[in-house]
């Protein structure tokens, strides 16, 4: 019992006086317990709930709704990217170490509300999942996929909680302009055929997500190699994220495009060598064909000869 209340009393102790006050009664920062419920709630809705209640219905046609959502992830991310780029990144921010502002001046507060909103845009990419279910695209529900987005809503929480600048936010700075280009792929797909047809570079998106996690990786592990008033824990928990994440991606690519890539080349190749050898099959009999008729036109030749000199 001693040892439950010291882990409350730590518990409380962290969330109260370590925190950052300035978001304390923000929209979900009082505790962490409500975007986990949300999180989890979300993997039990497309792993099982989800799929369960589409068993036996016909696929949603959301061709409509996918080109606003979609157009609406673009113009989120638009806005978002400009926000990080406002709170100083690539202006007065260093890439080197950048310590969190926890004024209330203007421009610390309105970092630290771009870090809330950058959090709640986390839970409107939900929607993605949901709607590869109500599709009935059950196969685009990777391990990637739910892991990806069920643990970040929690993760950024932390960030926005403890940390909303500084150093952190060149995730989202990052994370921010890839999602422009990924969501305006979204939206051209949506889009329909005539379209599609154009969009070969959808194995480059993934690329560009795991260059993301690179770029971050070394971001934030410099700090452990250099003086910087910023959280060491935070450095181990978006550096370990990037690890996961790449990770996950580079996974992701090799069984989508790299493994596809060579069962094709190798697929190929047994086509090439059955139709080869099949070529062969068919010429044997021909080639037979025309020596039995030569021998046997000679044979008519000899016996004409023979009848006439008779």
């Amino acid at each position: 019992m001693e040892t439950l209340n010291r882990l409350v009393a730590g518990y409380h102790d962290l969330m109260d006086n370590k925190s950052d006050p300035r978001v304390k009664d923000w929209p979900m920062m009082s505790s962490p317990l409500p975007t986990l419920a949300i999180c989890l709630t979300y993997v039990f809705v497309v792993k099982v709930a989800g799929p369960k209640f589409m068993e036996n219905r016909k696929p949603y046609e959301l061709k409509q709704v996918l080109i606003w959502y979609n157009l609406f992830q673009v113009l989120f991310s638009i806005w978002l990217f400009k926000e990080s780029i406002a709170s100083g990144w690539f202006t007065t921010y260093s890439f080197r170490c950048q310590p969190v502002d926890y004024s209330r001046s203007p421009m610390a507060m309105r970092t630290a509300s771009g870090c809330w909103w950058y959090y709640f845009s986390k839970f409107t990419e939900f929607f993605d999942t949901i709607f590869f279910v109500m599709r009935k695209k059950f196969d685009h529900v990777s391990k990637l996929h739910v892991i990806h987005h069920g643990i970040m809503p929690m993760s950024v929480w932390f960030g926005v909680k403890f940390t909303p600048g500084g150093h952190s936010t060149f995730f989202g700075m990052l994370n921010t302009f890839v999602h422009i280009i990924m969501y305006s792929y979204y939206l051209l797909a949506a889009l329909g055929p005539k379209v599609q047809r154009y969009l070969w570079w959808k194995k480059y998106l993934t690329a560009l997500q795991m260059v993301q996690f690179v770029l971050v990786f070394f971001h934030t592990f410099q700090l452990l190699f250099t003086e910087c008033d910023y959280p060491r824990a935070f450095v181990w928990w978006i550096g370990m994220h990037s690890v996961l994440f790449y990770y996950l991606f580079s996974d992701f690519y090799k069984q989508a495009y790299l493994r596809k890539e060579k069962a094709k080349i190798a697929k190929a190749k047994v086509a090439a060598e059955a139709a080869k050898s099949e070529s062969k099959d068919m010429m044997y009999p021909l080639l037979n064909g025309f020596s039995n008729g030569a021998a046997l036109g000679d044979v008519r030749q000899r016996v004409a000869g023979a009848v006439a000199a008779q």
